[in-house]
């Protein structure tokens, strides 16, 4: 049993000379690179954990990671699909829609065309779909609360989205959303938006157990090993002052101005007393996304 590892930039071309090949590829943003489970100079992540138990009886697995920092819904169409469907796999991880919500432009429409496509070109050519529902990136960052509704709502209509579609195309899906980030901190990175090593392997671990469940044979689950503590306060402290504020202002010339937009427009409604509309209009925008499919 093994795992070929062909990386974002390279797709196996040979065969190995016995035994079933799997080909199982990963597409998505940053979650699904890996980011916060550093294993030497490079990324592993849930995905990579996950292709280490596909391997069984023999089995050959070639595991294709495309995923990549800041991408969006409309990258999986343009760039990561035409990759994968060049040796179409069997499994097909697709997990994205966080950073849909971070960009002043954000089109639950267009985030809907976009993962849609994905999902059924990948079904057509007979992979089995890995999808996820994630959680709100206002939550995890703790941001102040006129701030984080606008996202928490961006999030909810992604969500939504994703759960349709993981029913229009027979996915298995995972409630990412729904595991324990802020109760138990040692699961999140010092950035507090990606998964710590941890949190990483309670993922794949979780896949493993669906992916068992709907009767498809695997091998052993990810070990369980012991949790590194969290980070502490100077750990998040030198995070930010290194890493964090670059990664804000980058954000910003393209997010900040829109959020507070979004946040001014938030605290007038809660002033006349319809702070629910904006709610009814996104829930609204994705119910006729959904629809325009079909």
């Amino acid at each position: 049993m093994s795992v070929l590892d062909t990386g974002p930039d390279r797709a196996a071309e040979e065969r190995p000379a016995s035994g079933e090949l799997l080909r199982f590829v990963a597409l998505g943003d940053s979650l699904t690179e890996g980011i916060g489970d550093q294993v030497g100079e490079e990324w592993r992540g849930w995905a990579a954990m996950l292709a280490h138990t596909l391997a069984r009886g023999g089995r050959e697995v070639e595991f294709t990671n495309l995923a990549y920092s800041g991408a969006l819904t409309a990258d999986l169409t343009t760039r990561q699909l035409p990759a994968a469907l060049a040796a179409p796999p069997q499994l097909a991880a697709v997990v994205v829609g966080g950073n849909d919500t971070l960009r002043t432009g954000f089109d639950i429409r267009r985030t809907t065309l976009e993962l849609d496509a994905t999902l059924g070109e990948l079904s057509a050519h007979g992979a089995v779909l890995l999808t996820a529902c994630l959680p709100d990136p206002g939550t995890l960052l703790r941001l102040p609360a006129p701030l984080a509704r606008p996202l928490a709502r961006r999030m909810r209509a992604v969500n939504t989205v994703v759960h349709a579609l993981t029913a229009r195309h027979r996915a298995v899906h995972l409630h990412i959303a729904d595991l324990p980030w802020c109760a138990q901190r040692g699961l999140l990175s010092v950035d507090r938006l990606h998964p710590s090593a941890e949190g990483h392997r309670l993922i794949a671990r979780r896949f493993h157990d669906l992916l068992t469940e709907a009767g498809h044979p695997l091998g052993p689950p990810p070990a369980t090993e012991a949790a590194e503590p969290p980070p502490g306060l100077a750990a998040d402290l030198w995070w930010m002052a290194t890493k964090g504020t670059r990664w804000v202002i980058a954000r910003s010339t393209d997010l900040l101005p829109g959020l507070l937009a979004l946040a001014a427009a938030e605290g007038l409604a809660r002033l006349r007393g319809a702070s629910g509309r904006h709610d009814e209009q996104m829930a609204r925008a994705a119910a006729q996304a959904l629809a325009s499919l079909g």
